[in-house]
């Protein structure tokens, strides 16, 4: 355990309650710095979850940026509510029921980016400081330069030839650098500056709309200034259930929350504690399927179907469902691709107000495309629709597609006790079940509990095959036991960074840990108790 004062990454920070305190954990040190910055000056965790995002947006613009979309879960502690944001973009106005969606270029950045809206949204309702302070590390950031992490190293490497198609994003973000390499984004400074002066209506209604707009609409980008006029975040109810005594809170659809209550619910008769390794492994993907069946069921835009959730996340549902559970046999089932490049962050103040954030391109550099002089890239979330007629999540105008980022929390007596959340796709829910198993069944560490080998069942972009992902520290003799049970099985490099990048928060009576991926790039950053 460090000292409070001190940012180590890969090992929990134990964090006194007495006098002030907090805690932010992000995929990127610099970004953690600034979140730890702003609760520093006097912010809460509305202030430093928007601070850490906006330096996210510089630092891991592979995953994330203004082009992206942001789910939020924010604990308030003066109430005890849980409230969510859901910051996910609708469909441009001119889209056909049931158009298909290209994966990558102009053409698939048909939904209307809303992470900037969200921001503000949140800090209307929520922000301590001035909105510009928040924006100010970031912007700094992109003017003086930040350390290229080995993430953003090494997907430039790998996606140089989608981003040389397009000089814009050719000129941002290639030739690919090194590691810990200076690096600048001057144009990306002068839209924060102009976000600062201005706010989110810039984006929407203003100068950045219109640049987005006129310069991709050449390239096939069907987007409209009334699509972004009319974009805006909502404020919605999270959904719930319990485990193991506590209550475990997810964004309702158009998001895959509702998937990490049902598989809880399948899997919280069993005493986990007791399961062998292969036991345990083949429980979590058994309950996946079943939840992956479900999800590729109902989960769409709500506002355009009737979605049964509070029966999907019911115990007697679960009840129902688990025979249908074989231990001796896998269970043959098809999967959804989802994508995996998102970044997660959390934050905890010294009032015990917490934030669940994750944001997303969707693909590695989104569609590949960046609207000339703003310094970042547009999102492909839309090619998440589908293309099926008659499907819950088929493409439509002014709709959201089904959304796979899941922000986490949980409460133990009614009070905040964990915070969590990871990228990776449709791997999302898959984690979240690892983290809360291992903390609340097996009892380990948070840190501990992240640093274990994991598993990802389903199927990834580019991949015709479905098949279940093993870390490769898992055990070779748990691998033979899954495989006659008959699952089909491929290996992920050990500390797989397509396991994703998780990171928790957890309160305690007596003090607060954060703990950060070592997958990642980032750190867990605690201010101690020297500030009133």
């Amino acid at each position: 355990m460090a000292d409070a004062s001190t940012a180590v990454p890969q090992q929990p920070l134990k964090i006194s309650r007495s006098g002030c305190w907090g805690m932010v954990v992000s995929p990127h040190t610099v970004a953690s710095q600034a979140g730890y910055e702003i609760l520093s000056q006097g912010g809460n965790a509305v202030d430093a979850a928007i601070a850490v995002n906006a330096a996210l947006s510089v630092t891991y613009p592979h995953m994330t940026g203004l082009g992206s979309d942001g789910l939020w879960l924010i604990y308030e502690a003066a109430s005890g509510k849980v409230l969510g944001l859901n910051g996910s973009g609708r469909a441009a106005q001119s889209l056909s029921c049931g158009q298909k969606i290209p994966q990558r270029g102009a053409a698939a950045a048909v939904t209307v980016p809303g992470a900037v809206d969200a921001w503000w949204q949140a800090h209307q309702r929520f922000g301590r400081l001035p909105w510009a302070q928040l924006l100010r590390p970031a912007a700094d950031l992109a003017k003086k330069g930040y350390p290229l992490s080995s993430s953003q190293a090494r997907w430039s490497q790998k996606d140089s030839q989608l981003l040389g198609q397009n000089p814009a994003a050719a000129a941002l973000f290639l030739p690919p650098g090194r590691p810990g390499q200076p690096t600048q984004n001057l144009e990306l400074a002068q839209v924060l500056e102009l976000l600062a002066q201005e706010g989110a209506a810039a984006f929407y209604r203003g100068e950045i709309a219109q640049l987005i707009v006129a310069d991709l609409a050449l390239l096939g980008c069907p987007l409209t200034l009334q699509d972004f006029a009319n974009h805006h975040s909502d404020w919605v109810e999270p959904i719930s259930t319990t485990y193991r005594g506590y209550r475990i809170y997810q964004l309702p659809p158009n998001t895959q929350g509702l998937t990490v209550l049902q598989i809880l619910n399948l899997i919280e008769p069993y005493d986990i504690a007791q399961l062998s390794e292969p036991d345990y492994y083949h429980l979590m993907v058994e309950a996946t399927k079943l939840a992956f069946r479900d999800r590729s069921r109902w989960i769409g835009d709500p506002t355009f179907s009737d979605i049964p959730v509070e029966q999907l996340i019911s115990k007697d549902y679960a009840d129902r469902l688990r025979g249908e559970i074989s231990w001796q046999q896998a269970r043959r089932q098809t999967a959804d691709g989802g994508g995996g490049d998102t970044t997660y962050s959390a934050v905890v103040d010294r009032w015990g107000n917490g934030v669940s954030l994750l944001q997303s391109l969707y693909f590695d550099y989104g569609c590949g495309v960046a609207p000339a002089g703003l310094g970042f890239v547009l999102n492909n979330r839309g090619a998440l629709f589908s293309q099926e007629p008659g499907h819950v999540n088929v493409t439509a105008p002014g709709k959201r597609p089904l959304h796979t980022l899941i922000p986490a929390m949980a409460l133990h007596q009614d009070r905040l006790s964990l915070v969590f959340g990871t990228m990776g796709g449709e791997g999302q829910p898959q984690t979240q079940t690892a983290l809360l198993t291992r903390v609340l069944d097996l009892g380990l560490d948070i840190q501990t509990a992240i640093n274990q080998p994991r598993w990802r069942w389903g199927r990834t972009w580019g991949q015709t095959d479905v098949r279940l992902a093993l870390e490769g520290r898992i055990d070779a003799e748990i691998c033979q036991a899954l495989r006659r049970r008959g699952h089909r099985l491929s290996q992920e490099p050990p500390w797989s960074e397509a396991m994703g990048h998780a990171h928790m928060i957890q309160l305690q009576p007596t003090q607060v840990l954060g703990a950060c991926d070592p997958r990642s790039d980032g750190v867990a950053v605690g201010l101690g108790s020297t500030l009133r």
